[in-house]
């Protein structure tokens, strides 16, 4: 059973295969890019969200759907790269970092959770889902991600690089199936998502993890007050900032203007993309409460 279900693209352009060969490793092929999204009908949409639902919905929890989604639209950007070759996956998996606090008084750690088939689920899911992951990492209850944090932990330091290196290439370039070893298997998704913003931030750009071969990486800025224009005059709305990294390797410009549309369109008109609000039953919430919770 392979690491990762994958199929091989042939149809590459020339300068696909060209920026290909420009950059050996996922250490300098980065591309920065920020778009400002109004975000005054999404906040309203959140605070709805809550009140029917009971559930604290964050922007994170949207974006987790909205990333999929632009992924699905451009499957070129759902890849990863094994022996120079592009594949495209056959699942999309958004990978939210967590912090970790138990480590003793002033001392935190970051993991992470990883959510599948996010494209197919309801915002109500999503936010199960994600809750009853992040909740399982923290109180360590993860067998193989466990395995492998203490496994770092003890690993002396100057091994730190081969032994990613090593993991790298056995999942992802001979996509072997390491869970045997406590490696877990596809662990980080088709795009990582940070929320910069908790921490006050506008602006942040995350750097691409080689190990990882995740090409695409989102932080998202604090929902703030600003200056907008609004039918010709100027009013005070919300604004977010998302920022983004890619791999300049197998996405560009034109994938980047898709992805950007469908965040755009998405946060800016959240009743008419997500969850119908007037259609989530007390019964709904009841009976994915309880199988998140089984």
């Amino acid at each position: 059973m392979p690491n990762l279900d994958l199929t091989p693209k042939h149809d590459v352009s020339s300068f696909r295969k060209i920026a290909i060969g420009t950059w050996s490793d996922a250490y300098d092929p980065s591309v920065y890019g920020t778009m400002e999204v109004n975000m005054d009908e999404a906040m309203r949409y959140v605070a709805e969200f809550r009140a029917r639902t009971g559930r604290k919905l964050t922007v994170s929890h949207m974006m987790a759907k909205v990333a999929a989604m632009a992924l699905k639209e451009v499957p070129d950007a759902n890849a990863v790269l094994r022996w120079n070759r592009i594949y495209l996956r056959k699942r999309i998996g958004i990978f939210f970092q967590v912090v970790m606090t138990d480590e003793g008084e002033g001392k935190t750690d970051l993991s992470g959770a990883t959510i599948y088939d996010v494209e197919q689920k309801s915002l109500v899911e999503i936010y199960d889902d994600f809750n009853a992951k992040v909740e399982k990492v923290r109180k360590r209850q993860d067998p193989a991600l466990e395995s492998t944090r203490k496994a770092f932990l003890d690993a002396p330091y100057f091994l730190l690089n081969r032994l990613l290196k090593l993991i790298s290439f056995l999942s992802f370039t001979l996509n072997l199936d390491l869970r045997w070893a406590g490696i877990p298997s596809d662990p980080f998704g088709s795009m990582m998502i940070t929320n910069v913003g908790s921490l006050g931030l506008d602006t942040a750009y995350v750097p691409l993890v080689p190990y990882s071969r995740v090409p695409i990486l989102l932080a998202l800025g604090n929902v703030r007050d600003a200056p907008v224009v609004r039918d010709g005059k100027l009013a005070v709305g919300k604004i977010m900032k998302v920022n983004a990294t890619f791999d300049h390797r197998f996405i560009d410009g034109f994938h980047a203007s898709v992805l950007s549309r469908v965040v755009r369109d998405w946060f800016e008109h959240p009743y008419e993309r997500f969850d119908n609000l007037a259609q989530i039953s007390p019964k709904a919430i009841a009976s994915s409460t309880a199988a998140a919770t089984g």
